[in-house]
Order: structure tokens, then sequence, then C-alpha cells
């Protein structure tokens, strides 16, 4: 599907209620200095950020601006060209995407990444198997509860999922039936199945009529406050971004272009023109003084 066009409608009128940003938190997330280059075509030039502990961080730019490469870049899917990534306290700019996964970074998909053929709740179960911990040793020692306690253990964490996205009454269907909404959902709680410290989200709200926006928003910001997961999100409807963004960096062309507060970060004159294709009226002013 086709990645939505910027919107700037306004803000919910009930926009959910956000979690303090730490004042000066250790960063979870500590990008220094990446590039990504495909043969000759540059996706990502020398891009530099820092995602706090504990807060919603949201990239924004137009279509082609970087922002997956950047989200594939800190999940393991591509390795940087050049530069370092650094997560929790430890570099793994060359660290596999599984290995990111078991230390605590979890992320959905623009394009729906489901087992269509499987239920909703095999398909969350899928999220935990970083998890796992029974091996040989507890295989012959299932007779003794090791394996079946494990199962109990990770079955109540699946219900806990479950009843957090309320998706209980299409816990059994098969993933592929659902509609795009709770498919999107559904994506969310397999990504949630690995308890992550980071989550990394790429255009949750993507083709959600309002009412799916709003309750995926408030899902979110309740994995945030309640569940203490720091968020990495990418999305382009901006009355999302204003709500529950606690800072935001704009990327142009693979450079940032810009980063801090929603509300700054929006009114900026840069942003503006690049993102949204606004003229600057004081150009022509300027050009006619010989500035």
């Amino acid at each position: 599907m086709a990645a939505a066009e910027p919107t700037l409608d306004p803000p919910t009128e009930a926009a959910p209620d956000l979690a303090p940003a730490p004042a000066q938190p250790e960063p979870i997330l500590d990008v220094a200095g990446v590039s990504l280059r495909f043969g000759g075509v540059r996706a990502l030039t020398d891009v530099s950020f820092a995602v706090r502990q504990g807060e919603i961080f949201s990239i924004i730019g137009p279509n082609g601006a970087g922002k997956t490469s950047m989200l594939n870049c800190i999940s393991g899917r591509y390795r940087p060209t050049e530069g370092r990534i650094r997560f929790d306290g430890r570099d793994i700019t060359r660290l596999r995407t599984s290995r990111r996964a078991a230390i605590g970074i979890g992320r959905t998909f623009q394009n729906l990444a489901l087992f269509g053929h499987m239920s909703v709740l095999d398909n969350i179960v899928v999220g935990r198997h970083h998890l796992l911990r029974h091996g040989f040793l507890s295989g012959m020692l299932y007779w003794w509860g090791g394996a079946q306690r494990e199962e109990i253990e990770h079955r109540h964490a699946v219900e806990e999922i479950i009843d957090f996205l309320e998706i209980q009454h299409v816990r059994k269907e098969m993933a592929g039936t659902l509609s795009y909404g709770l498919r999107k959902r559904v994506e969310l709680a397999r990504a949630v199945a690995l308890r992550p410290k980071l989550i990394l989200l790429d255009e949750p709200m993507a083709g959600m009529n309002l009412e799916e926006k709003e309750d995926m928003a408030r899902f979110i910001v309740d994995l945030n406050v309640e569940w203490g997961m720091t968020v990495l999100m990418i999305e382009h409807d901006m009355g999302v971004v204003m709500d529950i963004s606690h800072r935001v960096m704009v990327l142009d062309f693979g450079r940032r272009l810009a980063e801090g507060a929603p509300e700054a970060v929006l009114a900026d004159p840069h942003v503006r023109r690049a993102y949204l294709g606004e003229v600057d009226e004081e150009a022509p002013a300027l050009e006619a003084a010989g500035a």
C-alpha cells in the first residue's frame, strides 16, 4: 500500500494523557553519524539523534526522506555504510536482527507482515519466541513441570496483551481474514509480546479511519505510560504527532532537518517548506533586496 501523504489535521479533542518526558535521562538509543548508501544512491547522510528513556519520539518527513531506512538500520535489516548505533549502552551497529530483538528492540512494519494463515493468538505467540528459555535439558525435564510452567507463563502474557489491545473477539480468527485496522492492531500485539524496551512503529496509523487512529494513539500512549516502553515512531498524520510525541525529528532527502518539541519543529519555516511544500513568503522580498 502506498505511504500516506502528510496531513495537517488538528489534534483530536480528547488527546491521550502523555507521560511527562523525563528531564535529562540517559538516551536508550544513540544514533551517531549514520549514512546509508545503495550503490550511488544515498538514503541517509550523516544522521545523528538520541531517543531518551521513556519518551515517544517521532520521525517525520516527506515520502522518500529516509524514515523507514533509518528504522531498518536500528532494527538490523540494513547495516549502515557509516556511523554507529548504540542501544541501552551497547554498540549494536553490527548486531544481527535476532539479537537486537533479544535485547529489547521490537518493531512493526509499514506493510503488514503477519502470518495470514495463522490465528491472532498464534501470531502473538510467535512474538515471544525470543523469550523462550527451554532447551534440551528442560525438554528432558518436561514431566517435572518446567516446560508446562513456561507455557503457562507465556500464554498468560499473550492473554494480557489481547485484553490490553481489545482484540478478545478475534483471538481465534485467522489474521488474514481481519479488517486492515484490526490487522495493524494484531501486528502491534506481536511486537509488544516481546516486551521490548524500545518499540519501533512504522506508520502505525496508515490506512485507518479516525476512530481507529484514536484507538491506536491511545494504545501507544498506554504502552509508554503504563508498560514503560520507549517509542520511536514514523507517522504522517500531524494531528497524531502533535498529540502524543514528546519530541520530533524531521528528515529531508536523508538528512536531519530539525529536531525538538513538536510545536517548535512544525513552526519552523524550513520544515514547513520541505515537508509541506509551503512557499517562504519572505523569500521574494529578500531576493528583491539583494539578500
